[in-house]
C-alpha cells in the first residue's frame, strides 16, 4: 500500500528543512505532524524520496536512537553523506546525537 501522497509531502517538507549537519527522528517528524505513533508511516515515506524534487535529505532521518536504519549498502552510503556535514557515524549509530538532534516542534512555527 503506497503512503497517503499528502502525508508523504508533509514529511518531505519537514526533512528538506533539517539543517546540514543535524539529524531528526521518524518519530519526531511524526509528533510534529500531530501523529506521534506514525514514526513507522514517516519511515515508509522516506523509502519514496527516490527522483522526488526538490531533493529530500533522506539521510538526516534517522531512529529515535540515532541509528541509521535500511540495508547495509543504504546506511554505509547515508553515513557516508552526513560525514559531508560533518555529522559523526560509527557503524549504524550517530555520534554526539543528543547535539545534533534538531527537533521540528522547537524549530518550526507553522
Amino acid at each position: 500500500m503506497a503512503a497517503d501522497p499528502n502525508f508523504t509531502n508533509h514529511v518531505f517538507e519537514i526533512a528538506r528543512q533539517i539543517p546540514a549537519g543535524r539529524v531528526a527522528s521518524y518519530g519526531a517528524i511524526a509528533r510534529f505532524l500531530g501523529v506521534a505513533n506514525w514514526s513507522r508511516k514517516v519511515g515508509h515515506a522516506m523509502g519514496e524520496v527516490g527522483g522526488v524534487e526538490p531533493p529530500v535529505p533522506y539521510q538526516r532521518v534517522v531512529n529515535s536512537t540515532g541509528r541509521l536504519t535500511g540495508g547495509t549498502s543504504g546506511i554505509e552510503h547515508r553515513a557516508k553523506l552526513l560525514a559531508t556535514e560533518g555529522v559523526t557515524v560509527i557503524g549504524d549509530k550517530v555520534q554526539d546525537f543528543k547535539n545534533v538532534f534538531w527537533d521540528p516542534s522547537k524549530e518550526l512555527n507553522y
